[in-house]
């Protein structure tokens, strides 16, 4: 572990935490090994690999921004004994991977599933994350075809630290990827009948799913540093909108904005503001609190605001690979 200034009583405390936990042994008590994750979609497919073979902890509350979401101390006991911190990556969550860098155990690692997914020349660059800020979008979980390799992932980096269960997670695995399987052919079938598949969101969290199922993203109107954007921006959005003759823009439940909702009466859509990428919905236990349920919910809302027929992904059972008894800080 490596101390910093002003933080060295706290990485000194957490060192007498993990005393005696050697490197890469298991801290839970009943020797399941414990898993934290970042962001609630993540949580929910390691959740759905795992099960209750091992102890799965989020660390980043939903309603939050993942993308300012500062960790509080007490985080950094839940890294101090945890064997591996499954992350998004492709910068998504610095400084939470600053903290587990400065606490994991020896033997512990970060494994960034994002990108281990994509390559380099497979990032996107866009509105809110532009080339020359560095940053790509990290947003790969809300296409579920990424999100069948981040459940592969899991799958063999669990295998590996724990082999005794790989079995487990290898069969929690092929029936995940035949879950997401049929939710990608009830979404292809649905988005068939939109007559114009084209976004204008609150946030950039779709590239790669616009690109995968043939969408086309308009706009987002969160901009590289997160504030509002300016009024001639907002014009042109609008004009945009005019021009597109798209039927409606949509918003965040989570963050509300103010601006979304004068862009869609200026230029006379509808607004409709429910969207989520990465809170999910319902309450932790909920059948549809997982990232199943977060991926049907949009892509219902999507295909209804934008005049085509959710049947097929209204029939999309939301069921679950492994138990879920992930913990879910809200």
């Amino acid at each position: 572990m490596r101390a910093t200034a002003g933080g060295l009583a706290l990485t000194l405390s957490l060192v007498m935490a993990a005393a005696g936990c050697g490197s890469g042994a298991s801290a839970s008590s009943d020797g399941r090994l414990t898993v934290a994750t970042t962001v609630a979609p993540i949580t929910s497919i390691v959740a759905n690999i795992v099960g209750d073979r091992a102890k799965v902890v989020g660390i980043v509350p939903e309603g939050t921004s993942s993308h300012t979401f500062e960790p509080k101390p007490s985080v950094a006991e839940l890294l101090s004994e945890a064997d591996v911190v499954y992350a998004n990556g492709l910068q998504l969550e610095e400084p939470t991977e600053k903290l587990a860098e400065q606490n994991l155990p020896d033997g512990s690692d970060i494994v960034e599933l994002g990108t281990k997914t994509i390559s380099k020349d497979e990032y996107i660059y866009d509105f809110s994350f532009p080339r020359s800020g560095g940053k790509p979008n990290p947003h790969l979980w809300t296409d579920p075809t990424l999100a069948r390799r981040y459940a592969e992932i899991v799958k063999d980096d669990m295998s590996a630290r724990d082999p005794k269960n790989a079995a487990y997670y290898a069969a929690s695995y092929e029936k995940l990827a035949a879950i997401i399987d049929g939710l990608d052919a009830a979404m292809r079938t649905s988005f068939a009948t939109i007559p114009k598949r084209e976004l204008l969101t609150y946030h950039d969290a779709y590239a790669y799913f616009a690109k995968t199922y043939g969408w086309r993203v308009i706009g987002a109107i969160q901009v590289s540093d997160f504030e509002d954007p300016t009024a001639k921006e907002v014009a042109d959005l609008i004009d945009q909108i005019k021009a597109e003759k798209v039927p409606a823009i949509f918003g965040s439940e989570v963050f509300p904005s103010p601006v979304l909702a004068q862009i869609g009466k200026e230029a006379g859509v509808a607004y409709v503001d429910t969207l989520r990428d990465d809170d999910l919905p319902g309450k932790p236990g909920e059948a549809e609190h997982s990232w199943l349920g977060l991926m049907r919910f949009d892509f219902i809302t999507m295909t209804d605001a934008l005049g085509g027929s959710s049947a097929a992904l209204r029939a999309v059972d939301l069921q679950q690979a492994a138990p879920d008894s992930a913990r879910y800080p809200q």
